[in-house]
């Protein structure tokens, strides 16, 4: 039997299991397109739990596609602050703005005008396009990738993007009427039972009488992952710079590692109590009291830093950088969460 036939089998189990199964998630209370782009773009790289309540507070800000592309990006990124990754953010407002100009504020309702918007990538539009208005297109994450390949044993490494094109086909062809209920249904699957790490929960399948995983015990190497991801590493000092009662920041670079972002200002270096004079001197400031106040370690997806902070009383501001009140920086200004733990000693 060969995959496309092994495949075709989980259909009306996934359908079936995900209906009866189904958690009750504030985003699939209807079949709102605006609320299920939402919902898709905030769970990249974020778990369910974390993004309830980030979810339902852009709601109550930003209810609709229009007020979305109205929005201002410094409001919007303050919204978004702690789900990091914050081009999200951006490409929604532009792809919000797309909608307002050319489909009168509507939210297009194939797969094939949803993957043109600013980013919307094949999962985001064939989860849209499926769940809201069943569409027959495959939605394929890293769940659904590691439910099928179990199922049919494959040793194909996931991590290879051709891996997820051959599985997008193979599903695209095999697609129930059901599409949005049995999309869900393997993401579900994947992240519930069929997980990641750790034992997965086969005795809970409805698919365990076809996996070839579990038959030949190969829950533990499959899904292959050969890829492993090099970071580069880097020192970081932070310092957090208060004049009467107000604060020191700047904005990043508009390209590169958090760009356009605010955040203390910092140099790619550990530097040592001794030496602050010398860089607070570069910066036209003079220090009248020098305070530790620890260390954070930060991973983005190709580099790591090792931060070190230090909170500085000056005698004067300068010009090169904004100065604001703790509590402004607290209620206006999106910081990200590498910089978080040094805000919070404010």
């Amino acid at each position: 039997m060969n995959e496309l036939e092994q495949i075709k089998k989980i259909r009306k189990p996934i359908v079936e299991w995900y209906q009866k199964n189904k958690r009750q998630l504030p985003w699939r209370e209807e079949k709102n397109p605006y609320h299920i782009w939402i919902s898709e773009i905030m769970l990249q790289q974020t778990r369910i739990e974390a993004v309830k309540q980030y979810y339902k507070r852009f709601l109550e800000e930003i209810p609709t596609i229009q007020t979305l592309a109205e929005i201002e990006e410094e409001k919007l990124l303050k919204l978004w602050e702690g789900l990091g990754y914050y081009n999200r953010a951006r490409n929604l407002k532009k792809a919000a703005e797309e909608i307002q100009k050319n489909y009168k504020g509507q939210m297009p309702k194939t797969y094939q005008e949803l993957v043109k918007l600013p980013g919307i990538g094949e999962y985001t539009a064939g989860a849209i396009s499926s769940i809201a208005y069943n569409e027959p297109m495959p939605a394929v994450d890293g769940n659904v990738l590691r439910v099928v390949s179990r199922v049919v044993g494959s040793k194909k490494d996931i991590l290879e993007s051709k891996t997820k094109k051959e599985w997008t086909a193979k599903l695209k062809e095999i697609m129930p009427k059901q599409a949005g209920d049995f999309n869900e249904g393997l993401m579900e699957l994947g992240e519930l039972i069929c997980i990641p790490n750790g034992e997965p929960i086969c005795k809970k399948c409805p698919l365990q009488e076809m996996c070839v995983a579990k038959k030949e015990g190969l829950t533990a190497t499959i899904p292959v992952r050969n890829q492993k991801i090099k970071r580069k590493k880097e020192d970081v000092t932070v310092f957090l710079l208060e004049f009467e009662g107000e604060v020191a920041i700047r904005k990043r670079d508009k390209k590169g590692l958090l760009a356009n972002m605010y955040e203390f200002p910092n140099i790619l270096k550990k530097v040592k109590q001794k030496e602050i004079e010398k860089v607070l001197q570069d910066w036209e400031i003079k220090s009248s009291l020098i305070e530790k106040v620890g260390s954070h370690h930060h991973v983005f997806s190709h580099v790591e830093w090792d931060m070190i902070g230090y909170k500085i009383q000056v005698t004067k501001k300068n010009k090169e950088f904004i100065w604001k009140s703790k509590e402004e920086i607290l209620e206006k200004y999106a910081i990200p969460g590498a910089f978080v733990p040094f805000r919070n000693k404010l």
